[in-house]
């Protein structure tokens, strides 16, 4: 099956010029041929402290969703500690310049799709991530002597797309490749969904369900995590691995590659929490 993309990038606002700036990502197709070994031990020194997630369906329809998303925005920077990973679903057009615009947002995330509207278009919404700028780094940094791939414990940033799903409603997954600073060829997925759930779209469903495995067993890809909205509102979809609102599975690898840790996900659905979770590895 040919996985099509749509190449996206990330960004970073520039306090010198004001604007969302498009930052340097690592390319490591060149890297995977090549032999990394890391041992359980050191991958699980690396994650002592895991990373956060939260996933937030923030409802586009209801009545004033800029008002909404931004209470939303302020509920979650509230916690005592920040997500390291933020998925947004049903985000509008109107709610993306919002949260462009907030200086929350500016002083402390890396954001995908700053840099223009493509995947606004024709759509009464799409996802979003935001990413910590303490705890991710790009190319650029890592090069200027940072905490990136060479020292640190900063995860290097590897390509952004969103993969194209057969939907009656043009919906998408959003990934992100991130790199461990312990083993630049190891790559991990980080997927946003926001899956088509009517009765009358169960055959998308399948079809959407069965490209995701897939693109997380790409060559080069050691694993991964999705998270949205998946939940199904017909019967017959409801099968074990999609009652939830989230799930995470990683690829067929062997070995320290397949390890990611991961704390303190959460996952919302307009204002309810539909789950939340503590999981240590993803293999």
């Amino acid at each position: 099956m040919v996985t099509n993309r749509l190449w996206r990038t990330l960004s970073a606002f520039n306090r010198s010029t004001r604007s969302w700036e498009p930052i340097p990502l690592q390319n490591v197709q060149s890297q995977v041929t090549q032999k990394f070994s890391p041992t359980l031990r050191s991958i699980d020194t690396l994650w002592t402290q895991g990373l956060s997630l939260i996933s937030w369906n923030i409802d586009a329809f209801s009545p004033r969703p800029v008002s909404r998303a931004k209470l939303i925005l302020s509920h979650i920077l509230e916690e005592s500690k920040s997500p390291d990973i933020l998925f947004l679903q049903e985000v509008t057009p109107e709610v993306r310049v919002s949260l462009l615009d907030d200086a929350r947002v500016r002083a402390a995330f890396l954001v995908t799709d700053a840099e223009d509207q493509t995947s606004f278009e024709d759509v009464p919404f799409a996802t979003m991530a935001l990413l910590s700028s303490t705890r991710f780094t790009s190319a650029l940094d890592s090069q200027g002597g940072g905490d990136g791939i060479e020292g640190g414990e900063n995860l290097m940033l590897g390509r952004v797309s969103r993969v194209i799903l057969p939907s009656k409603y043009r919906r998408d997954a959003l990934c992100v490749d991130i790199i461990p600073p312990i083993s630049p060829g190891t790559v991990f997925r980080l997927i946003s969904v926001h899956l088509d759930s009517l009765r009358h779209t169960l055959h998308f469903r399948a079809q959407q369900m069965e490209i995701l495995a897939n693109v997380l067993r790409e060559p080069g890809c050691s694993g991964g995590i999705i998270a949205g909205t998946s939940t199904p509102s017909a019967p017959r979809m409801m099968g074990s691995s999609t009652r939830t609102n989230w799930w995470m599975r990683g690829s067929h690898c062997t070995g320290g590659q397949a390890l990611m840790e991961l704390r303190g996900v959460s996952v919302w659905n307009g204002g309810t929490e539909w789950g939340r979770a503590g999981w240590t590895r993803l293999q």
